[in-house]
């Protein structure tokens, strides 16, 4: 007798709980694409996947589809030899979805979530010339986890946030993550290992908008070890603005190959707001022609060897779990 396919994840589970295997749920594995796909699209893997989660393997193509994620422990992993065989794309934006958040073309909301070797895109820049934020990726799941994805997109292109009450830990790994204006932005309590930074051509090129809203919201950036490069055409480069008050963003270790702004730093309006006075930027151990720390925005931050030992990833992200991605 032939089974169908869309019902094997439940087979397994079921057995997987004859036998007294409960905590093995998120074992489960589908295949999205090639020969023996399990599914066709994406999403339908991961609305198959048991309420533990589980992991979808996804083969090499494009894949056009809106992705929302809920259940916590999914894992999508690329069968590519490189992230950029495998997309997953939508070209949605605050113009056309209503609203920033809903233009994402994946939005992940389930915690312990990760990614591996994978392409998430909005191309709505590359087919329409109205200026819209349009977002890659929303995540706001806690003990989430990304290495070597590619997150390409021009304006909003990576939402990283919490959710209302509770810090996010978000751990980027060996990530390539483009765009123009504000494209890394959000509340999340995120860190950024080995990640390139990459602007594109645009007059005025902000790498972040942080959202901290308060002095005891446990939220921040840290990019350790990353490197910063742009396009010939992007103009007016800086490491970021202060979407919110309170906006905590800090870069170690970082190799600046774009043209940065001497200040380094930005007013989110020049003239009429003042962020400058509660945010807090910092810096250490900068290296390539954009490191000029003696030019910087005076009330930001030259940290010393010692005060950069906060911002590690054991101590930024360890949270009361003590979690280590």
């Amino acid at each position: 007798m032939t089974v169908p396919l869309a019902r094997r994840a439940v087979l397994a589970v079921a057995l997987l709980l004859a036998l007294g295997a409960g905590p093995a749920l998120a074992a489960v594995k589908l295949r999205v694409g090639g020969a023996h796909a399990d599914h066709a699209t994406v999403q339908a893997a991961v609305d198959a996947l048991p309420a533990a989660g589980g992991t979808v393997e996804i083969a090499p193509g494009e894949y056009r589809e809106k992705l929302a994620i809920a259940k916590p422990g999914v894992r999508l992993v690329g069968k590519g030899r490189a992230a950029s065989d495998v997309v997953l794309v939508w070209s949605d934006a605050s113009v056309t979805a209503g609203g920033t958040i809903k233009s994402a073309s994946v939005t992940v909301s389930g915690d312990g979530f990760s990614a591996r070797d994978l392409t998430i895109q909005n191309d709505f820049h590359l087919k329409d010339t109205r200026a819209s934020q349009a977002v890659a990726l929303a995540i706001t799941a806690d003990r989430a986890v990304l290495r070597n994805v590619r997150l390409l997109g021009a304006q909003d292109t990576l939402y990283a946030a919490s959710r209302k009450g509770r810090p996010s830990r978000q751990y980027f790994r060996d990530c390539y993550i483009e765009g123009h204006v504000d494209f890394i932005f959000g509340d999340a309590k995120a860190f950024f290992d080995r990640c390139t930074i990459h602007g594109i051509a645009h007059d005025g090129v902000l790498l972040t908008a942080q959202s901290k809203n308060s002095p005891d919201q446990d939220s921040g950036y840290v990019f350790d070890r990353c490197r910063i490069t742009a396009d010939p055409a992007a103009r007016d480069i800086y490491f970021g603005r202060a979407w919110r008050p309170y906006a905590t963003v800090v870069f170690l270790r970082t190799r600046i190959d774009a043209p940065l702004e001497p200040a380094g730093w930005r007013e989110w309006t020049p003239g009429k707001t003042d962020t400058f006075s509660t945010a807090y930027y910092a810096e250490y151990a900068s290296s390539g022609p954009g490191a000029n720390p003696a030019a910087r925005e005076p009330r930001s931050h030259a940290l010393t060897k010692a005060e950069a030992k906060r911002w590690s990833r054991r101590v930024f992200l360890a949270g009361p779990d003590g979690w280590r991605p």
